[in-house]
């Protein structure tokens, strides 16, 4: 799987990458770049809907969307040698992620020999209303 993420990644074909991971076409998970960087996105899906009452999206697929960010950080962004083994992972909920778009963004906070950690923020219409932050470790060996 590494040297297609390679081959892959030198082609910039991030939709061939994202599609590497089963549940991404089923949630809604697309991959892209913009000005600051790759971008994950979660588009809306009523299936993804967890509570509703308020129309609100289910913790887990927000959950989903941070992990498969950091990781897609990882893959799409550093030359890793092998594919990235989660650790654990934290997630602050931070409010209601409404029924549309909801979009996230991981940074390296320290990639190491044998460990990488990835902070991960989302939003949805506003990036400076986040609706929830991870925090996440990865095994590189």
């Amino acid at each position: 799987m590494l040297k297609s993420v390679a081959e892959l990644r030198a082609g910039g074909d991030l939709s061939a990458i994202n599609e590497l991971v089963p549940y991404a076409r089923t949630v809604g998970l697309e991959l892209m770049r913009d000005d600051s960087g790759l971008l994950t996105a979660l588009r809306f899906r009523e299936h993804n809907i967890g509570n509703f009452v308020v129309r609100a999206l289910h913790g887990g697929v927000v959950g989903a969307l941070l992990e498969h960010a950091a990781m897609m950080h990882l893959l799409v962004e550093t030359d890793v040698q092998v594919v990235p083994r989660i650790i654990n992972v934290s997630v602050d909920f931070l409010r209601p992620c409404r029924a549309e778009d909801t979009f996230a963004r991981g940074s390296i906070i320290r990639q190491g020999r044998t460990v990488a950690n990835v902070r991960v923020t989302a939003w949805q219409s506003d990036v400076t209303r986040l609706v929830a932050a991870a925090h996440a470790h990865f095994l590189m060996t």
